[in-house]
């Protein structure tokens, strides 16, 4: 596709016209999360193309051939990480700070794409919060199980102005803004929902694209993913948007971005942070991503056939959407099984590949030679979970 029919030509975040293109991937599975129980079903997932763009003109990075109506969230979106003890101790530990540094105790949050299970939230009530608001279209309330239900309120459902009443002394929105094309019209809309309470609290995380950048990691750019920040290009984003930034920050091993901001009356309120001052990194991270994507590929290519040369068996460990575009970029056929611990994905598929989703005690049996975890952050977790099974296959990490 040339540049003069992309979908979108202008950039999502400022409106600037300084475009860059950095990577396509054609036709990639349009899901990654969903619960598909079919190896057909899987393998003829609808697809779509990515052409990942950098703004020079603010830092931020998008799908310009994205199309939010190929993206489906629904009750069978199966996105939660609660079933890692290292992810839930992060959680908690951040919901806890939240609370204790904005005085939360008592007061009411509102957390815009809570998830299947709104875990964070409740986490929150867990940290001295007094009520919950918890709003995202895959919310599955039937799983949901809290000592105190009387203090949420659940609304399965996508965030937009219907819900712009909801009022809260917090407005948390975690992992969900990378999913959402038109940041700066959904950012827009948040700051008219808040109105005029400065006090009101805003609290975003999200992954950091730095780190995909300087690593080369592929398997963090999917379809539903349509939009990639730094801590700059988010901070600048939040400014142009109305908001004062007070604090941004990576967490999670440098994975994730966190930011802390108030609403203003100002533009452009309050001086940038020194850690927003990051355009020059943003384009060496470009450029490396750029001229090493085929390389890392490759690398993970030869991985695998040289595996499969002498009869072995590799496995993935993460079946999110990690592995769904790992497996994607690679198209191989080695890889027969996706490991994950969470039980609810068990005995589906891969979107796009077809690897059926297997758990760590299939292993037990299977035996194989080589486990590549999709997320360096949980290799302690799973040579654990390696060692009680009796595997003794290679561990490594993309």
């Amino acid at each position: 596709m040339s540049e003069a029919t992309r979908r979108i030509t202008a950039c999502p975040a400022c409106d600037g016209a300084n475009l860059e293109l950095v990577a396509t991937e054609d036709q990639i599975p349009t899901n990654s999360c969903l619960l598909l129980e079919s190896r057909d079903e899987a393998e003829g997932y609808p697809r779509g193309d990515m052409a990942l763009t950098f703004c020079q003109d603010c830092g931020f990075l998008f799908n310009a051939d994205f199309d939010a109506t190929l993206s489906e969230y629904s009750a069978r979106y199966e996105e939660t990480q609660g079933y890692s003890a290292r992810f839930v101790e992060f959680a908690r530990d951040l919901a806890s700070s939240w609370v204790d540094k904005y005085d939360l105790a008592g007061k009411n949050v509102l957390e815009i794409g809570c998830g299947s299970m709104g875990e964070f939230l409740q986490f929150m009530v867990d940290a001295g919060a007094g009520k919950g608001i918890g709003i995202d279209p895959a919310l599955n309330v039937e799983r949901i199980e809290h000592e105190t239900p009387d203090k949420f309120e659940w609304i399965p459902d996508f965030y937009s102005e219907r819900y712009t009443h909801l009022q809260a002394d917090a407005v948390v929105c975690r992992h969900t803004l990378e999913h959402i094309s038109p940041v700066k019209e959904f950012m827009e809309m948040v700051r008219r929902s808040i109105g005029d309470r400065p006090d009101t609290i805003v609290l975003f995380e999200l992954p950091d694209v730095r780190r995909v950048l300087n690593e080369v990691a592929f398997w963090d750019v999917y379809y539903e993913h349509c939009s990639y920040f730094s801590l700059g290009s988010l901070a600048r984003l939040f400014r142009l948007t109305g908001f004062e930034v007070l604090h941004i920050e990576l967490d999670y091993d440098d994975q994730y971005l966190l930011i802390e901001a108030r609403p203003s009356t100002v533009p452009a309120a309050g001086d940038p942070l020194p850690l927003e001052d990051d355009m020059d990194g943003l384009t060496a991270g470009v450029e490396t991503y750029r001229v090493d994507y085929a390389r890392t590929l490759e690398h993970w290519g030869e991985e695998f056939e040289n595996l499969a040369a002498v009869g072995g068996k590799p496995v993935i460990w993460g079946a999110g959407s990690k592995g769904v575009s790992f497996l994607t970029n690679l198209g191989t056929e080695a890889i027969e099984f996706a490991v994950d611990i969470n039980p609810t994905k068990h005995g589906f598929f891969m979107a796009g590949t077809g690897q059926q989703i297997v758990g760590p005690e299939f292993l037990a049996e299977y035996q194989p030679q080589l486990v590549v975890a999709m997320n360096p952050i949980y290799v302690e977790e799973i040579r654990n979970d390696l060692d009680r099974l009796g595997v003794s296959a290679r561990l490594t990490s993309v």
